[in-house]
């Protein structure tokens, strides 16, 4: 298992809404670029990508605003690899602010080839992604799994009814 990975970067300008603060596009966008370095240290590096045709390919994100970001506020992303299969990739990013947890995304990726068609993890990424895995020294955070919604679960016939008369 090894230690969950790091990207940095700060708030610009550009990427401040008519609220004052960090626009949700960017959250999503700095997330993006953790994603990015995860695959390069997991071996999908860019040569990777241009030798086999192959990338990953997000399918599903459920993101947390937790705290706003402010212009110029330093970012920090820390991303662990929390499950995988020989096909998918599983993915924990936690965005710190000063210190304090920000916002949170929890991805799901699929290794995709030619014809975007999803395939199968060559052996050295395959090996890589089993040694970022959680031991059983680190446990993936309590928050992923969580679903949207707005108050306690319900049945999908209550919620399709909920509001009508």
């Amino acid at each position: 298992m090894t230690k969950p990975h790091t990207y940095r970067d700060v708030v610009r300008r550009e990427w401040i809404d008519y609220n004052g603060h960090m626009s949700e596009a960017f959250y999503v966008l700095v997330f993006g670029y953790a994603t990015d370095r995860v695959m390069d240290a997991l071996g999908m590096d860019e040569d990777y990508r241009r030798r086999t045709g192959n990338s990953l390919y997000t399918v599903e994100a459920h993101i947390r605003y937790l705290r706003q970001a402010v212009l110029g506020d330093e970012l920090t992303v820390t991303t662990s690899v929390v499950g995988s299969g020989a096909k998918k990739l599983h993915l924990a990013h936690e965005m710190h602010v000063g210190g304090e947890l920000a916002a949170t995304e929890e991805l799901l990726g699929l290794h995709v080839g030619a014809g975007d068609k999803t395939v199968p993890f060559d052996g050295a990424v395959a090996a890589e992604i089993a040694r970022a895995l959680p031991g059983p020294d680190r446990h993936p955070p309590d928050w992923i799994g969580r679903a949207v919604q707005s108050g306690p679960a319900q049945s999908g016939a209550a919620q399709s009814n909920q509001g009508r008369s």
